[in-house]
């Protein structure tokens, strides 16, 4: 089986899906970018027959046939339109998809075929809460149950979180056992699906839309962009950048006034007094407070000249050495 997506797109100008060109075939794992939360569902529907695009056609083995597109290939988990509610309990989600397998559906037919893949003590979690690895392998696993089904659709995988590596090799698994298998991407899933050894070893044909540049188009468009990548700094060493360091610390100016020093001289300087005595020898406050003019100093009994006796005065005091005794 062998489909074409040749040049579709969806809604005016583009907006729903951009032009997008891809292929799907038996016995691959392809992977395509398509971002923002409405074209993957979109993509998703028009590659398996489910919506008629505005531009471009899908094919299916050289002919449009939309019934056998749809019949032969299956959309999993699509947002909205394919993905369980996250309160359904896992069982619940199986019971429902053997009775579309048209298999018995009864809620212990449901545990014996989770028991048969080895996910029994599952059955009773709700399915929002199931790993995102588990999820796509119990969801591709009921797809292909159906006995026309001969690929499927896997949309935005990486939404419910997880190592894209876990569900992109299960992808694979399902491709060599016989089926088509397309997975729509967001950028960050693509960039590490196109590292993996099984995705570049895969045969792809010129027209197809892997490997994918990681964020080549974030519009969604599946077209390559063949850019360059851009060269990694080299390592500084740790010297220079210690240096550097050292030589950008601002240095202060010696020049420039401290902030202390600014203060003093804003603030006014008392004048020292003339008659103010040194700090060595504290004299009493009489000898230093000057005298007004108009008020006539007390008698103390010492005539204010040297005394016979050579008795120095107050002002010889403070002349000898420069303090009062």
């Amino acid at each position: 089986m062998r489909i074409a997506v040749h040049d579709v797109s969806k809604g005016k100008k583009g907006h729903a899906l951009p032009t997008t060109s891809l292929e799907i075939e038996t016995g691959h794992a392809r992977f395509v970018l398509a971002e923002t939360e409405l074209r993957p569902t979109v993509l998703g529907l028009i590659a398996t027959g489910r919506m008629r695009p505005d531009t471009g056609e899908v094919t299916i083995d050289g002919a449009r046939n939309d019934r056998d597109l749809r019949r032969r290939m299956a959309l999993v988990d699509a947002p909205e339109v394919s993905d369980p509610h996250p309160g359904v309990t896992l069982a619940a989600v199986v019971g429902e998809e053997l009775m579309f397998a048209g298999l018995p559906a009864t809620p212990l037919h449901a545990r014996r075929w989770l028991e048969q893949i080895g996910f029994a003590e599952l059955a009773a979690q709700p399915i929002g809460t199931i790993k995102p690895s588990v999820r796509v392998r119990v969801m591709a696993e009921l797809a292909v149950l159906r006995d026309d089904v001969e690929g499927f659709v896997l949309v935005s995988p990486d939404r419910h979180g997880g190592r894209p590596e876990g569900w992109w090799r299960i992808a694979t698994e399902f491709a060599e056992r016989g089926f088509a298998v397309l997975v729509i991407v967001g950028g960050s899933a693509a960039a590490v699906i196109e590292r993996l050894p099984e995705a570049l070893q895969t045969d792809y044909p010129p027209n197809a839309t892997v490997p994918v540049r990681p964020l080549a188009d974030v519009t969604g468009s599946t077209t390559v962009r063949d850019a360059d990548p851009e060269p990694e700094p080299e390592p500084v060493p740790s010297e220079v950048v210690e240096r550097a360091e050292r030589d950008e610390t601002p240095q202060p100016d010696e020049d420039a006034p401290t902030p202390d020093v600014e203060r003093a001289e804003r603030d006014e300087t008392p004048q020292p007094d003339e008659h103010r005595v040194s700090s060595q020898s504290p004299a009493a406050s009489s000898l230093n407070d000057p005298v007004p003019d108009d008020v006539p100093a007390a008698s103390t009994g010492i005539d204010d000249t040297t005394a016979d006796t050579g008795t120095p005065t107050p002002e010889d005091t403070e002349t000898e050495n420069g303090a009062a005794r």
